[in-house]
């Protein structure tokens, strides 16, 4: 059995992959597979259509499949917005057909949450190696302001051509490069995670994103020449950490303080040269962030940590809150995450000494796992120069002092336990902060 076989008998949405050169043909034998004598409309927007969607029409045609008129997008920047979700929402409700959507992010989940508001399944084909939402669980769409993550299943079938994803603007590829070895650091917290009690490694998801994820990651200055097999191991290993995150329900394998950083830019709606930050170029300068905490965690001698300083200085409840609430004044959405996400994690004073002892008792042979786990700040930082995505905060519109500014909210801003929740409850967070930002740090404010 290999990996998509193994895969596909954990997940709970997508029932059939078809991922290598000219599958696209393969279409209609995948939808008459998984909907039997049903219609289909193609749904795509003005670029997609062109690469790809008109081959999925004629795939359709060929066979004999009925199809409804396809439903183009024609904004120029189209975005994951609600405005979308009415708009496709409202064509679909009065058409009894299955959705394949074509393209990448913005169109997958803008298809995948209306399929589901609708009470129907949907089909993907994937048009870039851009992210690993694809085959997860979820859709994120900006509401209210706020991007926000809403339920919804991932795909039921879903078809990527590497050759296309290859031809695709160079950017896409480089945010899914970006979004991929941000799952080195997320295995670290991971790690860090199951040690201290907070949430058990599962190792079929782990196995899932883990195994082979070097090896897709091989390749960055191949991915950014558009070399066809390099950018198919990029394309399979964003896929199989979607599934991960289908067969556990959680995103966990495939996110942890490198996504935090993300998620506090998406509430802030990070925009760069007038443009919206892609989910991957967020993550990248996450991702650097978070290896820079975990080597910096490497260097402390844990294994001779203080627990009974760190438990003294610790705060109750009433006194984490008041903090929140100061660190997060005049940002309303920020503060309502903060309390929620703080408190979902918030150990008491006992609850903090049990997570610092197994810390401590495990830390000489723990450290060592995560060294042998993440790849060095300065590695990390070359492969996303070569594989054409931003490798400093400024690439994607954040200051030195702004980025700093994000270091000290993280802590706050998920439930999901982090790496920066070790550094924050054993009290280095004064000192990570000096190291990074700091005369001679890596990201040194003057």
């Amino acid at each position: 059995m290999n990996k998509v076989e193994s895969a596909l008998q954990r997940t709970t949405d997508t029932k059939d992959l078809i991922i290598g050169a000219g599958v696209v043909s393969r279409t209609a034998e995948m939808f008459a597979k998984l909907f039997p004598q049903q219609k289909a409309i193609v749904v795509a927007d003005m670029n997609t259509w062109e690469v790809a969607g008109k081959a999925v029409v004629a795939s359709l045609e060929a066979a004999g499949i009925a199809q409804e008129q396809p439903f183009i997008f024609t904004d120029e920047e189209l975005y994951a917005e609600w405005q979308h979700v009415e708009k496709l929402q409202a064509h679909l409700r009065g058409i009894d057909a299955v959705a394949i959507a074509v393209g990448s992010g913005v169109m997958n989940d803008l298809t995948k949450y209306v399929s589901h508001t609708l009470g129907r399944k949907y089909m993907c084909v994937g048009t870039a190696a851009s992210m690993d939402g694809y085959t997860a669980y979820g859709a994120s769409i900006t509401k209210d302001g706020n991007k926000q993550t809403f339920d919804c299943p991932a795909p039921y079938g879903f078809v990527m051509d590497p050759e296309i994803a290859a031809a695709a603007p160079k950017e896409l590829a480089a945010s899914g490069y970006a979004d991929l070895i941000a799952k080195i650091p997320a295995g670290a917290d991971w790690m860090l995670a199951d040690t201290m009690g907070a949430e058990a490694i599962d190792s079929f998801a782990w196995d899932l994103v883990q195994n082979g994820l070097r090896e897709s990651l091989a390749s960055p200055a191949a991915v950014f020449e558009g070399d066809v097999a390099s950018t198919e191991a990029l394309s399979e290993g964003l896929l199989m950490s979607g599934f991960a995150m289908q067969a556990i329900a959680s995103s966990r394998p495939a996110s942890g303080t490198e996504h935090q950083f993300s998620h506090c830019w998406d509430m802030e709606d990070l925009c760069f040269e007038g443009k919206h930050v892609s989910h991957g170029f967020k993550v990248g300068i996450g991702t650097l962030a978070s290896t820079a905490s975990l080597e910096f965690l490497l260097d402390k001698d844990i294994e001779n940590l203080d627990v009974e300083k760190c438990v003294a200085a610790w705060k109750s409840w009433d006194e984490q809150e008041a903090e929140i609430r100061e660190v997060f004044a005049g940002k309303p959405g920020h503060l309502a995450r903060g309390l929620k996400e703080t408190h979902d994690k918030y150990v008491d004073k006992e609850g903090l000494r049990q997570q610092l002892e197994a810390l401590k008792a495990a830390w000489p042979t723990l450290k060592e796992q995560i060294r042998a786990q993440i790849i060095p700040f300065a590695e990390v930082r070359e492969n996303l120069r070569l594989v054409g995505a931003p490798y400093e905060p400024e690439h994607i519109g954040v200051s030195r002092e702004r980025m700093r500014k994000t270091f000290s909210y993280i802590p706050y801003m998920r439930s999901r336990f982090a790496n920066i929740d070790v550094v924050y409850r054993c009290g280095y967070m004064a000192e990570l902060m000096e190291r990074l930002f700091g005369k001679g740090g890596i990201w040194e404010v003057e």
